[in-house]
């Protein structure tokens, strides 16, 4: 018997706590940075490396995930709501959150995370956008237990039908494409860390992440339903409007990082000599 579509009916509640819900998708983001912090510790002591970075990692990329994203949503998406209203934008639990502003929070986090463990800022980038990659995994994942950030009608034997958003054909599951994606990336770039003994030229990662993962998203988004109305009319919509500076951006790197070129940021602090 042939499959026409997979009927797509999750509850995205996980369980409840003294009545307060707790979603799988909010399970999913916890469960990224839980594994983050391990695969940073693993990173570090097979480094032999400061073992305190995990820590600041964690707290930097917790904070900067989260107003980054919650930024990128308002500022990218809908702005002249949430100019005529500022209260709103911290009304989180609301939902509203973009990838690409949580790219952008983690950045200025790491630049101050590097500073911190006077590592230089490719260091950092280089390690992280390993954890980010299969967190990018858990949170579309948590998007799929949402039946939200779904693509355009399809005909495919593996097209879901989200009922509960109220789907009666069945759409691309475009959060399974990106989590697929994302799995891809991941185990490339920690495959490449690894063969590099622990020790990849700094840049390559980094880089390397930006052109894969947000290229991507870019042709992923040429599926996916518009997130609001204003991208109706638009020849690309914000997503990958969104992606093309990221991608420029790791093949400037990448190339900076081949040709050893890379500037050495943050500059480490000179102590002058004491007189004698």
């Amino acid at each position: 018997m042939l499959i026409n579509s997979i009927i797509w009916d999750f509850d995205p509640v996980a369980f409840s706590i003294f009545g307060r819900e707790i979603r799988w998708y909010g399970l999913m983001f916890a469960t990224g940075f839980a594994f983050t912090f391990w695969l940073c510790l693993w990173m570090m002591k097979r480094e032999k490396s400061d073992v305190t970075i995990p820590d600041t990692l964690l707290f930097y990329l917790a904070i900067a995930t989260i107003v980054g994203a919650r930024l990128g949503h308002c500022f990218f998406y809908e702005p002249a709501h949430y100019l005529a209203n500022p209260i709103e934008i911290f009304k989180v639990w609301r939902g509203g959150l973009a990838s690409h502003g949580a790219a952008i929070g983690i950045l200025i986090a790491l630049y101050f995370a590097a500073k911190k463990h006077k590592k230089s800022f490719w260091y950092m980038t280089d390690r992280v956008v390993i954890f980010v990659a299969i967190t990018g995994v858990l949170v579309r994942l948590g998007n799929l237990f949402n039946s939200e950030i779904y693509g355009h009608e399809t005909t495919l034997p593996w097209g879901f039908i989200f009922v509960r958003a109220g789907e009666t054909v069945a759409k691309h599951p475009t959060q399974l494409y990106e989590a697929l994606s994302y799995l891809v990336i991941f185990a490339g770039l920690l495959g490449y860390y690894i063969k590099q003994n622990y020790k990849p030229k700094e840049g390559v990662l980094f880089g390397s992440f930006l052109i894969l993962l947000f290229g991507a998203r870019f042709a992923i988004e040429s599926i996916k339903n518009v997130q609001v109305g204003f991208e109706e009319y638009m020849l690309l919509n914000m997503g990958q409007l969104l992606s093309i500076p990221f991608i420029l951006a790791g093949i400037v790197i990448l190339w900076l990082a081949i040709k050893n070129k890379l500037p050495n940021f943050p500059k480490p602090k000179t102590v002058p000599a004491k007189k004698r």
